[in-house]
Order: C-alpha cells, then sequence, then structure tokens
C-alpha cells in the first residue's frame, strides 16, 4: 500500500446516503436517495476505493443496508471497504464472498477481541480494524458508548493479532470540517507499525496533504465525507494530488 489512498465516502441510512454531524443521530443531512448512485460517481471521478458505512447497522447490531454494497461491488470497477453492523463471522463472509474488498470490524473488536483474533487470521489483508475514538478512548455501538480502552492500546494488540490496517476516527472531528487530528493519527501508526486510515475532519486539500506527509509514519489513506458533498473538496483533484 505505497500510494496514498483517498477514500470517499457513503454512509446509509434508510437507504440513503447521510452525513451525521460527530456521529449524532439527530443531527443528519440526506446528500442522495441512492448510495449506488454516489458510488458510481466516485468511481467516474476515478477513485479506486469507496468506504461504504451502514449507520442503521451500527446501531442495530446486525446488517441492513448490505444490499447497496454488494452492488457497488459487483457492478463498479473499484475496490469497496465496509464498516457498520458487522457482529458476526457470517456477516464477514458474507461480505468477501460477495465481492467486498475489504470489512472494518469497529466495535465488535473492543468487545469481542478473540473475535477479532479469529477473523484477522481468517482473512489476512482483508480486515481492517476501525477505531474511534472520543479524547483518546475507543467509542462502540455508533458511538453511543465509550469504552475504557485507548486506540493505542487497542492498536497495539490488534496489530499482535494480525491486523495491518487501522482506521482512525477522531469523533470530535467527525462531520465538522475542521481538520484531521494529525497528532493521534501519526501516533497510532507509530505505535502499531501498520498502516493507518485517517477519517474525520477533513476539509481541504491542504488537510490531504498534511496527511500525505505523514505517509512514511504509516498513515496511508484517508476518508473524505462531508467535504467532497458540500463542495470544499473536488474528488477527481484530491485523487491526483495525494498520488504525487
Amino acid at each position: 500500500m505505497s500510494n496514498f489512498i483517498v477514500y470517499p465516502a457513503i454512509d446509509m441510512r434508510g437507504g440513503k446516503c447521510v452525513r451525521l454531524l460527530q456521529g449524532d443521530y439527530e443531527k443528519e443531512t440526506i446528500y442522495g436517495d441512492s448510495p449506488f448512485d454516489m458510488a458510481m460517481r466516485f468511481a467516474e471521478a476515478g477513485a479506486s476505493w469507496i468506504h461504504m458505512v451502514d449507520l442503521d447497522g451500527a446501531k442495530e447490531k446486525k446488517l441492513i443496508n448490505h444490499e447497496h454494497v454488494i452492488r457497488a461491488a459487483a457492478e463498479l470497477n473499484v475496490q469497496v471497504q465496509v464498516g457498520g453492523g458487522i457482529r458476526t463471522a457470517e456477516d464477514v463472509a458474507y461480505y468477501l464472498e460477495n465481492g467486498v474488498d475489504r470489512v472494518i470490524l469497529g466495535s465488535v473488536a473492543v468487545q469481542h477481541p478473540e473475535f477479532a483474533k479469529d477473523m484477522l487470521a481468517k482473512y489476512p489483508g482483508q480486515i481492517a480494524i476501525g477505531l474511534d475514538a472520543r479524547d483518546g478512548f475507543v467509542a462502540v455501538n455508533g458511538w453511543l458508548e465509550t469504552s475504557e480502552v485507548t486506540a493505542v492500546e487497542l492498536g497495539r494488540k490488534m496489530a499482535e493479532y494480525g491486523a495491518e490496517i487501522f482506521i482512525f476516527t477522531d469523533i470530535a472531528k467527525d462531520g465538522m470540517l475542521s481538520g484531521p487530528n494529525v497528532q493521534a493519527i501519526a501516533e497510532l501508526a507509530e505505535a502499531t507499525g501498520r498502516h493507518v486510515i485517517a477519517s474525520g475532519g477533513v476539509s481541504s486539500l491542504g488537510d490531504l496533504k498534511v496527511l500525505t506527509a505523514q505517509k512514511e509514519k504509516g498513515v496511508s489513506g484517508a476518508i473524505v465525507g462531508k467535504a467532497i458533498y458540500t463542495g470544499k473538496i473536488d474528488l477527481e483533484k484530491a485523487i491526483k494530488e495525494a498520488a504525487l
């Protein structure tokens, strides 16, 4: 994973593309009626990967918007990673056997580390560990609760279990367009010695430049959502610049 990758994000709720402010289900903006159409637009803009999140799934702890994900993986010439509501070995197998390239384990990695260990062993390179942190501590269940484990602690443990890729979200930054928490992202990459994809707060090409400058430390990509939807970032341009 030598290139820095821009991952346009599609957050799904009620079958639509939405963004929540800091993960608050009461603060939702709808940006499109069809996750597939949005994924197609991103693929046409040159995205090599698309990041899809089942928000209903995260809250209900089961797969809900999975059909949109499978369709994007099947019909578009793009790689897909998905998170949200993935709680069982069957959930993981369902996605990976239906063309999804990478499955993200979030809450379940905190609450059932042995399960994450099994999945990492069974599907090497196809599992990402999602670390969503509030003040350094990992939040779970659609960010509705905060655990007593720090992102760095959990990251080190998962790296020992074979995790190669982490997705780090600073909840305070998510949807705020206030810039990413670069220090925490780089810290996690250095502490684990693994690839970290930054998520939350990316609001400009300048933010992407700051993150690409951390590539040597292991920061290998950024998930960009609201900034694309609001026009602050031109996806095509961002992809080209990140590749330089």
